[in-house]
Formats: structure tokens, C-alpha cells, sequence
């Protein structure tokens, strides 16, 4: 897997691109949204029409949801693997559209893996039979009350989906569309220093 390594302190960021991104994309988003703290940031290794994925889908909103699983699966073991060699420490994903996705497919598949995620325009990547303990993990969900690509409907359905399964949830609804905007990186950045304390010194 591609992936960019930045070292720092804990908690570490995982970043989790969009679809059409790369390992690079998010990491001026890192480096505002927690000055200091360390940043690991694969690329996705699904092409859709030559534009990197975290995971297949057959359609707009329509998920391989057996492409899901493996590939959470395989994002999971591509955590344990970098923790084994590097002092992460505590891990929030930061992801947007198809990798805040499968942020929320890791938090419901394989949890223990995250100690929080900020979500930028996630929808439900799948409803697992059981649902997880999440017991208080943070959680925060931003959606654009005009994005196109998301039905208001999945996202509120994916905010009680987390909520049901335990997580302490902040869901805000942001003017605008799929886009991201210097509001939502304040929000987060925001949430980020509320809910883990101070950021480190650059």
C-alpha cells in the first residue's frame, strides 16, 4: 500500500482521502486540524475509472459491500502493521466522502482500532448485523445540507447507526455541498482540541 508517514506525537491522524485522492491530499488538513501530531495517510487501492478508492461500489451510493469488508479488513491490518513500527499511540481517522466511509465501516467492523474519527460527508457504508460497542468513542459527523452525492436520510440514518452503538456522536449539519470549506476544518479542529486536549507544539 502507498501511504505517507509524517512522525509526531499522539494522538496520530489517520487520513482517509476521497475518491480521486491520493496519500498526499489530506495532510495540509492534518497539519491544520492538529499541528504536531503525527500523520499516517494511505491511498486507496481500488481504481474506479483511474481514481483511487478505499473500496469498490457498483453504483452512485450503491457499495460492494463484500469489497467493503475485505478492504476494512485489510485497512485494519495496514493499522496493527504501522503501530507495530512506529509509536502512534492513539489513532483518529480523519476522513472525507469515500474515506470517511470506510472510517465508519472500521469503526462498526473492526472497532478498537480508533479512539475517535472525524467524519466529512459519510453515509452508512453498510448496517453490520450486531452492532458494536462503541461506548463513548468520539465521533464526529459533518454533513452538507445541499450535498448532492449524499442523501440527508443516510447520513442521519449513519448518525443513529454510531449513536445506537454507543459512540459519543456530534453531528453538525454545515451549509453547502459534498465541497469542504474552511468552516468545517475549524469545527473539527476544534472538536479535535475539546475532545484530546491542547495540540502539540509544531
Amino acid at each position: 500500500m502507498n501511504f505517507a508517514f509524517a512522525p509526531g506525537t499522539s494522538p496520530t491522524l489517520l487520513l482517509l482521502h476521497g475518491t480521486g485522492g491520493n496519500e498526499s491530499d489530506l495532510l495540509p488538513v492534518g497539519r491544520l486540524l492538529r499541528p504536531g501530531a503525527a500523520l499516517l495517510s494511505p491511498r486507496g487501492e481500488v481504481l474506479e475509472n483511474g481514481m483511487p478508492r478505499f473500496f469498490r461500489r457498483l453504483a452512485p451510493g450503491v457499495f460492494d459491500e463484500e469489497d467493503l469488508i475485505r478492504r476494512t479488513g485489510d485497512l485494519a491490518a495496514f493499522i496493527g502493521e504501522q503501530s507495530s513500527l512506529h509509536p502512534l499511540g492513539k489513532i483518529i481517522a480523519v476522513g472525507y466522502s469515500n474515506g470517511a466511509n470506510i472510517a465508519a465501516s472500521l469503526m462498526l467492523l473492526r472497532p478498537g482500532f480508533l479512539s475517535g474519527a472525524v467524519l466529512f460527508r459519510a453515509m452508512v457504508p453498510l448496517e453490520p448485523p450486531d452492532l458494536p460497542d462503541l461506548d463513548g468513542l468520539p465521533v464526529l459527523l459533518l454533513v452538507g445540507r445541499t450535498d448532492t452525492m449524499i442523501p440527508p436520510e443516510s447520513a442521519g440514518r449513519l448518525a443513529a447507526i454510531l449513536t445506537q452503538a454507543g459512540a459519543n456522536l456530534t453531528l453538525e449539519w454545515r451549509e453547502g455541498g459534498h465541497e469542504l470549506s474552511t468552516d468545517d476544518f475549524l469545527i473539527a479542529r476544534d472538536w479535535l482540541r475539546n475532545n484530546f486536549g491542547e495540540s502539540p507544539a509544531p
